[in-house]
């Protein structure tokens, strides 16, 4: 546990990328075989499951502190992180401990299965042998909480440092459904038989905004675009005659869409797409909006009816492997003919359809087309270079994404709750709310695009203003109006107000403008017969 230790606190406390590679790639080197696949397990969102309630973690910490649990709960509520508050609040370790990594998860999982008595005595043993960072880390593991500043892409060049691998090579063989139960790090980083797991996907290509107008971007001739829909990226897998469905999430999502199953049926073994999955009905012009796919995201079996309400098809725009070769180093007009030809004869029962590209002369031409988004049910505009390859995470240069300025509303702040870890001492969630007559009617919620000047400016206020306290919320008399941006609107049953937006973020702090200049909830509906 030491060495994992020194390596989380050099990577949390160096702002440099080099610096963590470089502690990484010497950690890869040295350490235990299954101590890197562990930290591989943890720094990728793979964690052990949590073995005892932040409850009787919180109740057992007050009590070894011995300070009662109401001081600590207010501790908590400053500190803003469980695990830091116990590291804390408790008194320093009265012994050492040697052992490793993967030995303590191995603790931990065995733990689980006993009783309560059994796990107190488990966990104040720990605390007492561990201190400062290897506490932390403990902590950490016991609530299923382990997060750190650790990109996949960074991960995969500190191995390629350690074992002379390609990236790209190691960036694949990092997705998929593992876990140090069912593999090995000589299985998972070294042999060479690494592709073998049928469902493993590719490391999506992810493209970058386009601040500006494209006309920097050169010839048009050097470009292809298409629409950014507005659904859920994923790859869709057919291999040894199975179907997986990947999301960019690296989430597994095959069960939560059977009826992509058929598509075994119409295309080839050793096929996989890139596209958006969509709801999108037989007949209708466009896909139906994300509202939509929302009721099929959070099931993990479908009923009959919901697959017939809401059917959903992949919109394949790319093609990573075609008969079981690797075709992502591949000129993208290239790939892109191979995907035309593999969907030319698909008929409507298949659930895969091939999203269409935009013909354009002219950047004036496409700008044009653009403006036509919403109304396709799309986000804005895709460029993609012609002669590129599918890299792997996100690369400047040959692929854009060019979407539409977005929707606005100005709104009244009526809520105000605390943030999380470094933000647990300010107020940076708000709810909001429009004008219907004399009444303020709440309609969504926002936590994201002030500047930290500006959350410790309305935290201020926030406390000086409060009307009333429920639990973490705070009610705050009306009077600050914010640019509420987002990016569609949907008629919801579930508000009060009757709409729900996608992706709301505070744009900016309208302090030029007086409450009773806010939006009202008609103009809320005209935005929602506009782009609903």
């Amino acid at each position: 546990m030491k060495r994992f230790a020194q390596l989380f606190a050099t990577i949390d406390q160096s702002t440099k990328t080099n610096a963590k590679v470089a502690a990484l790639a010497a950690y890869f080197q040295h350490a235990s075989d299954k101590d890197r696949l562990w930290t591989i397990a943890l720094f990728s969102g793979r964690r052990p499951k949590r073995a005892v309630t932040t409850t009787k973690l919180r109740e057992w910490a007050a009590e070894r502190a011995d300070i009662p649990l109401w001081l600590f709960e207010e501790s908590y509520s400053i500190v803003g992180d469980l695990a830091e508050t116990i590291a804390l609040v408790l008194p320093p370790n009265t012994g050492q401990d040697t052992r490793t990594l993967s030995e303590w998860i191995a603790a931990l999982r065995d733990v689980y299965t006993q009783d309560e008595d059994a796990r107190k005595a488990f966990v104040l043993s720990a605390w007492d042998q561990l201190g400062g960072t290897e506490r932390f880390i403990f902590n950490k593991l016991i609530t299923g909480g382990f997060r750190v500043g650790i990109s996949q892409k960074l991960m995969t060049r500190a191995l390629a440092r350690a074992t002379d691998k390609p990236e790209a090579e190691l960036a694949h063989r990092l997705m998929g459904n593992w876990h140090p139960d069912d593999t090995t790090w000589h299985a998972l980083v070294i042999a060479e038989d690494a592709s073998a797991d049928a469902s493993r996907p590719y490391p999506f290509y992810l493209a970058y905004g386009l601040e500006d107008t494209p006309h920097a971007l050169g010839d048009t001739l050097d470009w292809r675009a298409e629409w950014k829909w507005d659904g859920i990226r994923g790859q869709l897998i057919l291999r040894d005659g199975q179907y997986f469905v990947w999301s960019r999430g690296e989430e597994l999502m095959t069960d939560r869409f059977p009826e992509l199953a058929r598509a075994v049926d119409y295309l080839p073994d050793g096929t996989v797409l890139d596209g958006e999955l969509l709801v999108w009905p037989s007949g209708h012009p466009t896909p139906s909006s994300f509202n939509a796919l929302q009721s099929r995201i959070g099931r993990k079996t479908v009923p009959k009816k919901l697959l017939t309400e809401a059917p959903v098809v992949l919109h394949a725009y790319d093609l990573l492997e075609w008969q079981g070769q690797d075709m992502r180093n591949t000129p993208f007009a290239d790939r892109r003919t191979l995907l035309e030809n593999a969907c030319a004869n698909l008929p409507p029962a298949a659930p895969v359809r091939l999203s269409p590209q935009l013909h354009f002369t002219t950047w004036d031409d496409l700008a044009a087309t653009r403006t036509d988004a919403r109304a396709a049910q799309a986000e804005g505009l895709m460029l993609k270079r012609a002669d590129s390859p599918y890299l792997a995470g996100r690369k400047k240069g040959d692929w854009w994404k060019w979407k539409l300025d977005p929707l606005t509303i100005d709104a009244v702040m009526i809520y105000a709750q605390s943030g999380s870890g470094r933000r647990a001492n300010l107020f940076t969630d708000f709810t909001f709310a429009v004008w219907n007559g004399n009444d303020l009617v709440p309609f969504t919620k926002a936590y994201s695009g002030l500047t930290d000047a500006e959350f410790r400016q309305i935290t201020a206020w926030v406390r000086k203003n409060t009307l009333e306290r429920f639990g973490p919320v705070r009610k705050v008399t009306p009077h600050h109006v914010f640019e509420i941006a987002f990016e569609g609107i949907q008629r919801s049953p579930r508000h009060k107000s009757g709409v729900a937006l996608r992706f709301p973020r505070m744009l900016r702090w309208r302090q030029d403008k007086p409450l009773q200049e806010a939006n009202t909830l008609a103009d809320l509906e005209e935005l929602l017969r506009i782009y609903g």
